[in-house]
Order: structure tokens, then sequence, then C-alpha cells
């Protein structure tokens, strides 16, 4: 049975415009644009990956401290190893009272699928959760039920994805957004950011996991908002150094309406 917390409807949940703030560093910084179209005359780039939008993206909430999780946590290696897939680690703290703090979770994982459930209005966060495409949400060590949402939000998100291409070119970390279809809604959506750990190997000395070594997959290390799309298309060109983390190797862009609601475009790029 999946470990169930209450809700707490007081819960804060941080804000793009907040964590935009948090960018503004000085030259050797970020630099965020929004200039249309990388110029057809600039050199090409290296390293480049272009790719249409997935058809999921798989957030995972889970926790070392929850025996319940780990099964979740290798179901979602299956849809890491896919092409078609955006398959991504956030672990969460509130389980560590339990015994063992997670060594890998943060604060801000647990305030995104808090913010996950006041919009589905389920009321009650709980672990493993699989959060497809931003839209439905599903216990994460359940196979079937995961191939179920990405059927029904696929089809639900078709005719509104938008195409992204990613890449660097030198120091430079480029994401080019297309626009949306000239019949669509006027919708607003955030560009996040996900700088990633391909794998990582814990083992547990507490709690109700201890003596086990657990091992996770395209965990999150850091999830910040690097841009607004407005349904245009946009470039936004970020400095490498400014983003990339000693353990890390990947990062993965997604164009998420508002902060936690359907997941519209995303892309990765290797980082080696």
């Amino acid at each position: 049975m999946a470990r169930v917390r209450q809700f707490l409807q007081g819960a804060s949940v941080s804000k793009t415009v907040r964590l935009l703030r948090r960018l503004v560093i000085p030259a050797a910084g970020l630099v965020l644009l929004a200039t249309g179209l990388v110029s057809a005359q600039q050199p090409v780039p290296t390293h480049a990956l272009g790719a249409g939008p997935p058809r999921a993206v798989i957030e995972l909430f889970t926790s070392q401290g929850c025996a319940d999780c780990p099964a979740a946590d290798a179901l979602l290696k299956t849809f890491v190893d896919r092409d078609d897939m955006v398959a991504l680690t956030l672990p969460v703290d509130y389980w560590d009272y339990l015994g063992w703090k997670d060594t890998l979770a943060g604060p801000r994982n647990a305030e995104r699928q808090r913010a996950y459930v006041e919009r589905f209005g389920t009321g009650t966060v709980f672990t493993p959760q699989a959060v497809v495409n931003g839209t439905m949400e599903v216990l994460g060590s359940d196979a079937n039920e995961i191939d179920r949402a990405i059927r029904a939000t696929e089809t639900a998100l078709s005719s509104s994805r938008i195409p992204v291409l990613f890449w660097h070119f030198g120091n430079t970390i480029i994401i080019e957004t297309g626009g949306a279809a000239p019949e669509a809604e006027p919708r607003e959506a955030t560009i996040w950011l996900a700088v990633v750990q391909r794998k990582v190997d814990v083992p547990i000395k507490g709690g109700e996991n201890a003596g086990k070594t657990l091992t996770y997959y395209n965990v999150v290390r850091e999830l910040t908002p690097v841009g607004v799309w407005n349904g245009r298309p946009a470039t936004i060109r970020l400095a490498r150094a400014a983003i990339m983390r000693p353990e890390t190797e990947d990062l993965i862009v997604l164009i998420q309406e508002a902060e936690t609601g359907p997941i519209l475009g995303a892309a990765r790029l290797m980082g080696n």
C-alpha cells in the first residue's frame, strides 16, 4: 500500500517570479533572452539535440524512507531507457522523521508535489506517486496505471504540443521553442530546466529500507524556471558553467502550462 500523508492546505509553493530572481547574477552567470529563433548565420552548434515532444514526461515522487518506493524506483528505469519518454526522479523529504534522512531530497520537490495535489484536488501527498504529462497522477509502482495515463494524456495533449530544440554551443546552452498553432487558445507556460544525475546508488542505514542499497535514475538535483513561454517562438541562452553541478550529467527542458499544469513540450540534452 502506498505511503499516504495528509496534504497541508497552507503549504507554500515557490512561484516562478520568485525563483527567476535567483537567476539574476553578474555577467558570468545566466543570460536570459527571448529574441526569436537562432539566426541561420550563426555557426552550426555542437552536441545538438532536436526533439519533438516525447510521448510522456513522468515525474516520480519517491523517498528513501518509504518501504513501498523501491519497486517504483526500479520501474522508472524501464521508462528512462525509452527514447520516447522523459522520466524523472524527484525525491521528497517528508518521510525523514521515520529514521532515515533522504540524501537526495529537497523541499522544492515536496512543494512541487503539493502543488500538483492541490491542482488535482486529491487532498493528499503520497509516495510513490507518478505524475504523467503534468495532468494525471497514479501509483508510481503500477506499470499498468502509468501506461494508461500515458495513453490518455498523450491523446488529450496532442493538439497543444510545442516543439523544442535543445543544444550546447561551446559554453552556451541554447533552448529554442516553437510557437502555438494559429487556432490555439492563448496560454502562458513556464520553461523549466532540470539538472539531472543519471544514476545514484545509495546505501540505506536506517528507517524502513535499512540494509538495502537503492538505485535511483534521472534524479533531479535542481529544477529552475528559466523563462516564460507566451505562445510565440523564443530562444533562451544560458551559461553552462552557471547551471551544471559536479555530480550531474544531463539537462531536461520542460514547457509547462502555469507551473504545474499540462506539459506542452520537453527535450533532453546529454551532458557527455
